[in-house]
């Protein structure tokens, strides 16, 4: 059998063993232990699925410049130091027939990988599961394949050629974005971006204002709003944050997650006057935005936060406290979801709260009647640039006509928020994936560069297993992605947004952890950009949706609808 029909034969026992155990747990939130699991192994089957034909959705972009061995960014990436398509001495052929063959064999190494995972996780739990334990055995020969060691071998040597998991088949107009962001990235974040992080400073106004030169916070805000959304606008933010993330995460790749999330409230909830108020601000980069919706009580359970809006004639007077509230002190939008009322998740509402904009770690705001509102930056381990505040509101009064759909916005502050959450998620995924993009080039960089007992580190097989697997995670999670963009864009798209972001999150952990155990004892070394990376990508599973809290009240609950 085939490089693709071995993985495609492996990708549906997988499914088969998932789906048969998400129909046999009863309960998420009884099962917690086995719902995790399963939830977890549903996005990485998924994943796997994607991988097998990872051009779906794009039409001629799957050809558009591979049947060459020339896709953009694979072989002719301008950072891969070798030529557009070529071998660098090791050996490896050009082509369609080999990239086709690679793509093929990257399909097959995840599969092999996620059958491994998921066989370990069953193991001792067939009848929690209500899965044999002999579920995988008639594929047991393909998974074998996928994980022999001159297999991976084989695969690596690609890899180290191009510095790239594989190719990414984007139309045309799409590879111009990723050229236009990837050489802004370079010339712009990269050589500030470990300054910035050993520093803890704030990201410099340049990138900032060059990002809103290029239409950056736009690009979900329809045409007549001043943005840029033509219909595949998840496609193109999913390139721009992957490119802006493989340079820096707190730098850049962050900048647009939240314009994302404000835009999406007030464009599906707003009213005609609030759209044509806010948006046209926000596409442009003038009034820059961030979001107050966790509470130091209440991290992933917003239904439950305390934070109390009180109407008093023409305005809504604000208290309470809310945390990691990123990028709070540049903003000068705040979207904060507060109580109006005392039931429960329905009566939460969605407020934008105009302020100036403040540089550094502290800022506060008085207004006169005594309302005040300050915040205070958290130190964190990584991710610094955006700096994530506490913010707390003290009698701060907001005019009513900034209630996020006016009175008919009451009560739709949580169903208008966890929408935007879903464009929050797969951004946080495309984040995950230029971190590990990232990470994936400087450990193919050392290794080839660095000798160890005499021999480059990229000849010994243990790199090479390590480099192959961690590039087959890498073109799993993109094509997953892009999937779950498309899926977004088609109408829903929940249940793909939270998998996606749940699977990549927790591969760029690994990733840039394996990609720093290369570097040896210069890994943990501030000076070598894979250091930052690994402390940046520890925060991707816990914002935009907990990894246990996405698994299992998000994806669980979905997969185990009857």
């Amino acid at each position: 059998m085939t490089g693709p029909g071995r993985a495609r034969a492996v990708v549906e026992a997988l499914r088969d063993v998932v789906g048969r155990a998400a129909a046999h747990v009863a309960s998420a939130d009884r099962d917690q232990a086995v719902a995790y699991d399963v939830a977890s192994m549903s996005a990485a089957v998924a994943a796997a699925g994607e991988l097998l034909d990872p051009g779906a959705g794009y039409g001629a972009g799957r050809d558009a410049g591979y049947g060459a061995g020339r896709d953009a960014g694979y072989g002719a990436d301008p950072d891969a130091g070798c030529d557009a398509g070529h071998s660098t001495g090791h050996g490896t052929d050009t082509g369609a027939d080999h990239g086709a063959d690679h793509e093929a064999d990257l399909a097959l190494l995840y599969a092999a990988d996620v059958a491994a995972d998921l066989a370990g996780r069953l193991t001792g739990r067939e009848a929690l599961w209500g899965v044999d334990g002999t579920a995988l055995d008639g594929v047991a020969a393909h998974v074998a394949a996928g994980r022999d060691p001159a297999f991976l071998e084989r695969v690596a040597e690609r890899v180290l050629a191009t510095r790239e998991a594989g190719p990414r088949h984007l139309p045309a107009e799409l590879q111009l974005v990723r050229a236009a962001f990837r050489e802004f990235a370079a010339d712009r974040v990269a050589p500030v971006a470990d300054r910035i992080h050993r520093d803890d400073e704030d990201i410099p106004a340049d990138i900032i204002d060059g990002l809103a030169g290029m239409g950056c916070f736009g690009l979900s805000i329809p045409a007549e709003y001043g943005g840029a959304a033509e219909g595949d606008e998840l496609a193109a933010m999913v390139v721009v944050t992957e490119e802006l993330s493989r340079a820096s995460l707190g730098a850049a790749g962050s900048l647009i997650t939240r314009p994302e999330i404000i835009a999406t409230a007030i464009a599906r909830g707003g009213t005609e006057e609030q759209k044509r108020r806010w948006l046209p601000m926000i596409a442009s980069g003038e009034r820059l935005c961030a979001v107050a919706v966790t509470e130091p009580d209440f991290g992933s359970d917003v239904a439950r936060i305390t934070t109390s809006a009180t109407r008093d004639g023409d305005e809504w007077v604000l208290n309470g406290v809310k945390t990691w509230c990123t990028f709070a002190g540049r903003a000068h939008y705040l979207l904060v979801l507060a109580r109006t009322d005392p039931a429960g998740h329905r009566g939460l509402s969605l407020f934008v709260v105009d302020k100036p904009s403040f540089t550094g770690h502290e800022w506060r705001l008085t207004q006169e009647g005594g309302g005040s509102v300050e915040g205070r930056a958290i130190r964190t381990l990584g991710y610094r640039g955006m700096h994530s505040f506490e913010v707390r509101f003290d009698g701060w009064r907001v005019p009513a006509a900034d209630l996020i759909g006016g009175d008919g916005g009451l009560g739709r502050g949580f169903y208008l928020q966890m929408q935007a959450f879903a464009n929050a998620r797969l951004q946080t995924a495309a984040r995950a994936v230029g971190v590990m993009q990232s990470a994936l080039e400087l450990a193919v960089d050392y290794a080839r560069q660095r000798s160890v007992f005499g021999r480059p580190l990229a000849d010994y097989q243990l790199t090479r297993a390590k480099i192959a697997r961690m590039a087959a995670s890498i073109a799993a999670c993109r094509a997953f992605t892009f999937a779950a963009a498309r899926a977004v864009t088609a109408g829903d798209g929940q249940l793909e947004a939270a998998q996606v972001k749940q699977l990549a999150c927790r591969a760029a952990e690994w990733v840039t952890r394996e990609a720093q155990q290369l570097h040896g004892g210069y890994g943990y070394a501030e000076e070598y950009g894979i250091s930052r990376l690994f402390v940046d990508a520890r925060v991707l599973s816990i914002f935009e949706g907990a990894d246990e809290v996405l698994a299992l009240r998000v994806i669980a609950r979905r997969l185990m609808k009857p």
